[in-house]
């Protein structure tokens, strides 16, 4: 009898990256029957009007490939956001490119700017992707903690982080998880700190809309001495509640831009083409992403006169759609054992923020998400007011 030559076990690209908190604590969720505040998803409608500009376009025929770069409407649409808001034009043609969503753009970003050996510095807690795509690219994470209990940036310690080999710096604001923003400082910090460099700055700002401070959002493209350098990453489906969508964009320099082409076209050459064009004539009302950060601050609001009587303290949240709650109070519990038992025994999923480090920093603080309908915070509420 011929034996089959046992394989050798495949040799990880990622081995300690296993599935994301968001998958599995809406999989805890979904089996617990319990509130789902984990995931950052809106639980209610996008708006009629889009979903019949969808419709319309699917019934025009427009389900073919679009260009790779985007359908030219959008982009278009996007230039004209983007100068509206922070006074900066970047060219339809060749500086800006539509993705299937941001984490594909940022994904991309670093495929096509950063080399094996280079350095990327990254901010914790940090959303879960950027750490996985430098390490499949060869690159290395050099990690800088944003200060407690504000979550803002100590400037002279990321100047100790910067080396010969520092290829990029990934900010991000507003910040996911913990609710805050970058100030005008901190980009003037930024700004003095790459001066004369060839550092690229990756500026992911999905969450432009929803900014509650006085201070508009500081984005990358308000600075004149940043843009040069920089990759904005911005998404539509936190802006027009439709998540699940998957469709970001990216604005560069045309230098930049030609790289990140390059890599784009064979990752996923092209995006959902009918909904490109709805959103382009969707965005034509600037209300649309105007009044976003006022429908949200709305919610926050809500959601915080709700559980004033609970024993959660908190800073308040000023940009995304997320609020952190520190639970010192009620348990000594580590924050994922916390998040885990109040998602079994009390019906309510949140995100535990020690996952966001790569050391797991554990500083009692969940994060839950406010983009629900009002009956959901009130459900919501009326749990974490019990503990």
């Amino acid at each position: 009898m011929n034996m089959i030559a046992q394989k050798s076990p495949i040799a990880s690209k990622l081995p300690q990256v296993g599935t994301t908190i968001f998958t599995t604590m809406s999989k805890l969720a979904q089996e617990n029957n319990a509130i789902n505040l984990s995931q950052g998803f809106p639980d209610f409608s996008c708006s009629d009007k889009l979903i019949e500009l969808v419709n319309h376009y699917m019934k025009s025929g427009f389900n073919q490939y679009p260009p790779m770069q985007g359908v030219m409407p959008l982009r278009e649409r996007i230039s004209e956001m983007v100068e509206g808001l922070y006074n900066t034009s970047y060219n339809p043609d060749t500086e800006i490119t539509i993705t299937a969503g941001a984490t594909q753009a940022i994904y991309t970003a670093i495929s096509a700017l950063v080399k094996e050996d280079d350095e990327v510095i990254v901010f914790e807690p940090a959303y879960d992707c950027y750490t996985p795509a430098i390490i499949m690219n060869g690159a290395t994470p050099v990690y800088a903690q944003l200060n407690q209990p504000d979550f803002s940036i100590n400037w002279n310690s990321v100047k100790k982080l910067i080396s010969h080999r520092t290829k990029m710096i990934i900010i991000n604001s507003p910040h996911n998880p913990s609710g805050t923003v970058l100030t005008a400082k901190d980009m003037q910090e930024l700004t003095q700190l790459t001066n004369n460099t060839d550092i690229i700055i990756l500026s992911d700002e999905v969450y432009e809309h929803i900014c509650f401070t006085k201070e508009p959002h500081q984005s990358v493209a308000r600075y004149k001495n940043l843009i040069d350098r920089s990759v904005l990453v911005s998404s539509f489906g936190k802006t027009v509640h439709t998540t699940g969508w998957k469709i970001g964009y990216v604005c560069a320099p045309a230098s930049l831009m030609t790289e990140f082409r390059k890599v784009h076209q064979y990752l996923v050459f092209s995006v959902n083409h009918p909904m490109q064009l709805a959103i382009a004539d969707f965005m034509k009302d600037t209300t649309n992403y105007l009044e976003v950060k006022n429908f949200y601050k709305q919610k926050r609001d809500y959601f915080i006169k709700l559980i004033k009587g609970s024993k959660f303290t908190y800073e308040l949240s000023t940009g995304t759609y997320f609020q952190l709650l520190k639970y010192d109070n009620i348990s000594n519990e580590k924050d994922v054992d916390f998040a885990i038992r109040l998602t079994k025994e009390h019906k309510l999923a949140s995100i535990p923020l020690s996952v966001f480090y790569h050391e797991n920093v554990d500083n009692k603080l969940l994060r839950f998400c406010f983009a629900k309908k009002d009956e959901t915070l009130e459900r919501a509420a009326e749990v974490l007011c019990k503990l």
